[in-house]
């Protein structure tokens, strides 16, 4: 018979994306609602360290009892062909018996057992040890049910239609998805999309990171009395925007040179832990910027040919060669009004800061949350994975950011539609709307996980389910 508050199990897939909002849930979890939590996480190989967890949350790894799963090798079963994706998958796939053995392990058995999006082949353990299983979606609203609804779709007429005739995708109750929008995924038929798209519907309960305010129309159809057949039988919480907490004693050149700076004057540039640019498009992008005459701090990594997520699983090392990639003279005639930072930024605390006047994103959902709860408008650039969705959710169904018609996929966005963007966003008339419904947001973001907020609620009956769960385990018992 267990005592006190539930102790619930959390599983991170590979990937900085998924692991920090896995934790900061757990802490949510364990600091608001009192459920106790212990984090397992995938790995591929032994570089990450506890040491080197400590650093991505500290706060995380001092609350939570987190567990690094023994690293899994699966390179022997890739080529260059196999998808950010199938990777992920199949490190979970070989991860599942040593979760198991971890579960079984623990002093207090979990009551549920909560996952990322791209684990939910670990429902089967939490099945075995007849735990709760719960899916939590790392991304946004509008991805979940496309994700969901894809399982359902005719093969021959729906997404043929979709893909060969490149006509809209009709989500019932929802936004339909432009063909240039779609997840990658769905677009080249992967089956592990597919499967996850189906075993996420088999859940006790489904978490997404958003919240009411960002996505309404969305999260009623697929949380309406109606539901609309997307999920009819797992109830939907959103419970964000969960994103790492800033650092309030980092220090970084980045963050003093960002000192010296007036109040909303710089664009952060950075595509993420996983993005890269071809040669052509950095050249362009720097041109851009210079040309923008507009203060800019940018993170920058070596480019890659053909591959825009070439570091999504892959450790990051340092580079300081940049005079080998980015036009000559740039960085003396830059010196006075932008940064080059070489690899990896502290983003949530440069994003916070005051002189941040906007933000040129891949729009990875964690990124974009970010942007939200610091009031930054954005211009979206999307590399991989969900991010073309992403992108339009922010720049045409909610209106924080601006884009580029010319997708990076199509061709080079160059450095002259670079310099308006910039110029839009920093100084334009056109500018102040987007920066105005940037600054609303926030609040609706601090309101919804505020105490008796949207999110807030939404975290509790899921911690009133883990609850009511041990209850009647020791009703059994007895």
């Amino acid at each position: 018979m267990q005592t006190g508050k539930p102790r619930a199990a959390l599983l991170a897939s590979p990937g900085m994306g998924h692991l920090i909002p896995v934790l900061e849930l757990g802490k949510r979890l364990l600091s608001h609602h009192g459920i106790n939590i212990t984090v397992f996480v995938v790995t591929g190989d032994a570089s990450l360290s506890q040491s080197q967890l400590r650093k991505v949350s500290e706060a995380a790894y001092d609350l939570l009892d987190v567990v690094l799963l023994s690293p899994v090798d699966v390179s022997g079963q890739i080529d260059k062909t196999t998808s950010i994706l199938t990777q992920i998958a199949m490190m979970v796939h070989e991860a599942l018996p040593s979760l198991q053995s971890a579960i079984l392990a623990t002093e207090v058995p979990p009551i549920a057992l909560v996952v990322d999006m791209f684990a939910t082949e670990a429902f089967s353990v939490a099945e075995e040890l007849m735990m709760l299983k719960y899916v939590f979606i790392t991304s946004n609203a509008w991805f979940l049910a496309l994700t969901v609804h894809a399982p359902n779709l005719d093969n021959e007429v729906d997404q043929g239609d979709h893909i060969n005739n490149q006509r809209p995708l009709l989500i019932p109750g929802c936004e339909s998805v432009r063909f240039l929008d779609c997840f990658e995924q769905f677009l080249r038929q992967n089956e592990v999309y597919f499967r996850m798209g189906t075993e996420i519907s088999t859940a006790d309960g489904i978490l997404v990171n958003t919240f009411h305010e960002l996505e309404p129309q969305t999260l009623a159809a697929l949380n309406g009395t109606r539901k609309l057949g997307l999920v009819p039988n797992a109830p939907v919480y959103p419970i964000g925007p969960l994103v790492r907490p800033v650092q309030p004693d980092l220090r970084s050149d980045a963050l003093s040179w960002l000192g010296m700076q007036p109040t909303g004057s710089v664009m952060y540039v950075s595509f993420g832990s996983g993005g890269t640019l071809s040669a052509e498009q950095t050249t362009e992008l720097a041109w851009g910027l210079e040309k923008s005459q507009q203060r800019f701090i940018w993170v920058v990594r070596p480019p890659v040919e053909n591959d825009s997520a070439a570091t999504v699983l892959k450790r990051n090392s340092s580079c300081t060669d940049f005079p080998d990639y980015l036009p000559e003279g740039f960085l003396n005639r830059t010196s006075k009004y932008g940064l080059v930072v070489p690899m990896w930024a502290p983003q949530a605390e440069i994003l916070s800061h005051p002189s941040i006047g906007g933000f040129l994103s891949h729009c990875g959902w964690n990124s974009s949350l970010e942007s939200i709860l610091n009031s930054v408008p954005m211009i979206v650039w999307p590399l991989y994975a969900e991010q073309k969705m992403n992108a339009t959710v922010l720049a045409k169904h909610i209106g924080v950011a601006i884009r580029s018609e010319l997708l990076p996929s199509q061709g080079v966005i160059g450095r002259s539609e670079i310099e308006a963007m910039v110029r839009k966003i920093m100084v334009d008339k056109e500018g102040e709307a987007i920066r105005a419904k940037a600054t609303m947001l926030k609040s609706c973001a601090e309101k919804a996980l505020s105490k008796g907020g949207s999110s807030y609620n939404a975290l509790a009956n899921v911690a009133k389910d883990f609850e009511i769960r041990m209850q009647s385990q020791n009703a059994k018992a007895d």
